[in-house]
């Protein structure tokens, strides 16, 4: 069973993409989400966040302050770096045990593991094969205005704090423009049949 990468920018699609694989039933480790769950649910955890930002990071019923943690790590790539640190060994080794999992219970031609940092983080030396979705930056502006109601102001400094696009794409063995003219699903079905032969 193969392990596959799907990554790309803040507002690229990730998700959408994820989707049309998942229809062709194949099963998706979504690693932002899971960070968010591990990163409410997990006291190792939790304490580390608070020695690097404070107790504000969680609100008075333990749930993350994810608007109070933003405004500091995207202002601020020390902290970026540190809480990367705190989380990304939690998430990785999550997601292995997810991996044993679905290839004992299911043992599908291969898997993808979704994650904004992949590149960054190093972790797509140890798969398979890594799939980019790129879009243009002024698209994907609009698209995580619309779903966080953040200002252009605020995406705009997410988007500076990630590695650009084209780095990302130095790397990949597969991508996918989700530019909302080229059709996704004929370029998801033909990496689809090429991963499946591998």
């Amino acid at each position: 069973m193969k392990k596959v990468g799907i990554t790309g920018g803040i507002g690229s699609g990730k998700t959408t993409i994820c989707q049309i694989f998942e229809s062709l039933d194949i099963p998706i480790y979504y690693a932002d989400i899971q960070a968010k769950r591990i990163m409410s649910s997990h006291a190792s955890v939790k304490q580390q966040i608070k020695a690097v930002l404070g107790e504000e990071a969680y609100h008075a019923n333990g749930k993350l302050n994810r608007k109070f943690i933003a405004s500091k790590i995207f202002s601020d790539k020390s902290l970026l770096l540190a809480i990367n640190q705190i989380v990304h060994p939690a998430v990785q080794t999550d997601a292995d045990r997810w991996t044993q999992q679905i290839r004992a219970d299911f043992n599908p031609p291969y898997i993808i593991r979704e994650a904004a940092l992949l590149v960054e983080n190093g972790s797509y030396k140890s798969l398979d094969a890594i799939i980019v979705v790129t879009c243009p930056e002024n698209i994907r502006i609009k698209r995580v205005m619309k779903r966080d109601r953040l200002s252009s102001e605020e995406v705009t400094k997410k988007i500076k704090s990630q590695m650009a696009e084209s780095e990302k794409v130095k790397v990949a063995d597969f991508v996918i423009v989700n530019d909302g003219i080229k059709p996704i699903i004929p370029q998801v079905w033909e990496i689809h049949k090429k991963i499946s032969k591998i």
